[in-house]
């Protein structure tokens, strides 16, 4: 094989000059990024290495080409796609580690050390370097950096970028409170701790209407929960079930609506709930998302119910989730707020109200602690 090295200034200049050598057929051994010196030894500077070839071709007698052919004109095609495919995604993560690279040099240690601390706690990237884009033009002429200056600065950069938000519990000012989510994030557990709240703080009268008819054990709990808070149960089937609960619950002062766990991932089944439940203005929906699951998945499911009005989210299992980066790419994505954070299976306990300070202050503990 014909081999040659190739430095460049980004991967897209270093594979022109591969091609213009060794055409479409090139074969890339090999990349990385390196720095090189300046003037002087300074000024270092990021570069990429390539280094490609070009297969020798093979010269076999004919008769056996001819046979040959047939049989791996596939797995020849199969191969080349192979090798396209990872040359692409090689091509893609040397950008992507340019770019962080590129985005983040210019900061100080202390500043990039933080940078890092937010994108190891899934604080996303956009994120990430807005807030720390606001810090840097704060102390980009300071001589000396304190670290306790630097995260306070760390802390106001993120309470303006997210106070705009709408943060707290129920208000109660609603009188059907309807709580909407995938199967397994903990839903009634969490409408349990929420009616008890009201029950026992705001001494109002509640009741529970329950959609979820595609599992008897939760109806039973749901049911368990009703009963140690002395309020009724009523399961829907149909939307006129739905209107005749609503009428027997007319003297009541909230009502707590717990919907079926389904994939609402699935666009039809967030259609079925549209035609089930009355969404009008004496409603309100919060959508309620675990934070131990994927970050994509929370982000598809709260797409599927943007046609819902959501008031805000509700995150569960904080006590299992190792961050809580996601909670702020998903107010960002969709211009949620957060009302509660759940942090265990206590009843009406492991409930807390989100506010702006509260949540970034525990995004801030966790990366204060890796440092």
């Amino acid at each position: 094989m014909k081999q040659k090295t190739y430095v460049a200034d980004s991967m897209v200049e270093a594979m022109q000059l591969v091609r213009a050598d060794f055409g479409e057929d090139a074969v890339i051994i090999r990349s990385s990024v390196i720095q090189t010196k300046g003037f002087l030894g300074m000024f270092k500077k990021n570069k990429v290495e390539v280094v490609a070839g070009l297969e020798e071709p093979m010269i076999r007698p004919a008769s056996s080409r001819l046979v040959q052919l047939k049989d791996t004109d596939r797995e020849l095609e199969r191969k080349e796609s192979e090798r396209m495919t990872e040359q692409l995604l090689e091509m893609k993560k040397m950008l992507q580690q340019l770019q962080t690279k590129s985005n983040k040099d210019h900061y100080p240690k202390p500043l990039q050390v933080i940078y890092e601390g937010l994108m190891n706690h899934e604080l996303n990237e956009k994120l990430t370097l807005q807030i720390c884009d606001a810090v840097y033009q704060k102390i980009k002429t300071k001589d000396v950096i304190d670290d306790e200056l630097l995260m306070k600065l760390v802390r106001q950069a993120m309470l303006q970028k997210f106070e705009q938000y709408a943060y707290g519990g129920v208000t109660f000012d609603k009188k059907f409170i309807n709580i909407v989510g995938p199967t397994g994030v903990g839903k009634t557990t969490t409408i349990a701790k929420i009616a008890a709240r009201a029950l026992l703080e705001k001494k109002k009268k509640i009741g529970f209407i329950t959609t979820d008819t595609y599992r008897i054990a939760a109806i039973e709990q749901l049911k368990t929960y009703a009963n140690l808070l002395q309020a009724p149960v009523e399961v829907v089937y149909r939307r006129d079930d739905f209107e005749r609960a609503m009428e027997r619950y007319a003297d009541y002062d909230i009502v707590f609506i717990d919907t079926a766990g389904r994939n609402y991932k699935d666009e039809q089944f967030v259609k079925d709930l549209e035609q089930l439940i009355q969404f009008d203005q004496t409603m309100e929906s919060y959508l309620v998302l675990s934070l131990v699951s994927k970050e994509r998945d929370m982000m598809d499911i709260a797409k599927q119910f943007e046609h819902v009005p959501i008031r805000r989210f509700i995150f569960t299992k904080a006590d299992e989730a190792t961050s809580v980066g996601s909670i702020f790419n998903m107010m960002d994505a969709f211009g949620i707020g957060v009302a509660y954070i759940t942090d265990g299976q206590e009843v009406p306990e492991d409930l807390e109200e989100a506010s702006v300070e509260q949540l970034v202050d525990r995004l801030l503990e966790g990366v204060n602690k890796d440092e």
